[in-house]
């Protein structure tokens, strides 16, 4: 009879927590398991979940997002070319981990060392164009610190191109940080993910096979990039990117518990992104949007338009949207067609979600003498009787 009574209690306890969930739906909030994560559309740059976003960790081979930015940007502006050819250092040949074996002295496109970088995460290449682009490993690996400033990645410090452990600890990012940067090698240089999409390759003739350390993209649809990590400091990390019906996201996953964990975890987390969010049009490009008012103008009041096309990312079920204009400051006369003059914010429940710049839609000169004095009668006499 105890054990009945046992078996009951457990029964009706069960069913009262599942009745709990459902009618709670924080109690069953999306999780991952990983020290540290984050989703982000990558068009828009809105963030659709954290978690521990700012914790500074080893990024590992994360690192590598960052040397294929500077050298992409490097490709990209003119300083270097793809068919460059690279010839490596003593230094660069001495590099541990993941390598293709860069012999001293040996000589390697740019676009091989790019290769061997996305696909194959190797140290040795990371190290031989970071020379190249920047002189010195200490010179490039400046470069990326100064780069990281730039993008504001306040939770972010390199000490090498690579991501291989330094006993410092002064080697760091976070999940924020490193989606920051990822987004942007992504949208500024698309190039990247036709190698990181490679799943197996070959350089030196054939005599070399690359097999792409991110097991993602070979199962999971959509998945083209973009880098994965480990150390045991660091534990499995994975800046992972997939695109569907016309939106990319970006998820980040550190520190998790094996080189399964972050490929199922990533998934989890795109899946989480792709079936309960939508990018959406909310303007146009040139659609006027309201009216502002006009000090000292021939008209008091002017139409303004979109500079460009404003998207946001809403939830599945997400309909009510607030727009608000703001100005840079007070209007005056004379503007011409095209003058930024404000900004056009849109808000859900009271939060900012994106804005677009406003400009006029037409051009409006200033009130003659006449007009002003005018204006200031009537002002007077309608402000005299109330």
């Amino acid at each position: 009879m105890r054990n009945l009574n046992k078996s009951l209690t457990v029964v009706i306890t069960l069913v009262l927590s599942s009745l709990l969930v459902f009618a709670n739906p924080a109690l069953a909030a999306f999780d991952v398991e990983a020290e540290s994560a984050i989703l982000m559309e990558a068009d828009t740059g809105q963030v659709l979940f954290t978690k521990n976003v700012n914790e500074e960790l080893p990024p590992a081979s994360i690192t590598k997002v960052m040397t294929l930015l500077l050298a992409m940007e490097a490709v990209d502006s003119g300083q270097i070319s793809l068919n460059d050819m690279v010839i490596t250092s003593e230094f660069a040949s001495s590099m541990g981990g993941s390598q293709i074996y860069l012999s001293h002295k040996e000589k390697m496109k740019v676009k091989t060392l790019l290769e061997s970088i996305a696909i194959a995460s190797a140290n040795d290449a990371c190290v031989a164009i970071g020379e190249y682009v920047g002189g010195t490993e200490e010179s490039f690996v400046d470069m990326m610190n100064k780069k990281a400033d730039e993008l504001g990645l306040k939770h972010t410090h390199f000490t090498n191109s690579t991501g291989l452990p330094t006993n410092k600890g002064d080697h760091y990012s976070s999940a924020h940080d490193i989606a920051i940067m990822s987004r942007e090698l992504i949208n500024n240089h698309p190039k990247v993910l036709d190698w990181t999409n490679i799943w197996i390759d070959e350089i030196r003739n054939g005599e070399f096979t690359l097999y792409n350390t991110n097991g993602l993209i070979n199962y999971y649809p959509g998945a083209d990039g973009l880098k994965t990590g480990w150390t045991d400091e660091a534990g499995y990390s994975l800046s992972a990117t997939a695109k569907r019906d016309g939106m990319r996201l970006i998820s980040v996953v550190m520190k998790t518990k094996s080189k399964e964990a972050r490929i199922e975890e990533s998934a989890k987390l795109l899946s989480y992104g792709f079936s309960r969010f939508d990018v959406k049009k909310v303007v146009k490009q040139g659609e006027k949007v309201g009216e502002i008012e006009i000090k000292q103008g021939q008209k008091l009041k002017a139409k303004v338009e979109a500079v460009e096309d404003l998207k946001v990312v809403l939830h599945s079920s997400d309909k009510d949207l607030e727009r608000k204009i703001k100005l840079d400051k007070e209007v005056v006369a004379p503007i011409k067609k095209g003058e930024v003059v404000g900004k056009l914010i849109v808000k859900q429940n009271d939060e900012n979600l994106r804005s677009v710049d406003l400009a006029a839609a037409e051009d409006v000169k200033q009130a003659s003498l006449l007009t002003k004095l005018w204006r200031a009668i009537k002002d007077f006499v309608l402000g005299f009787f109330g």
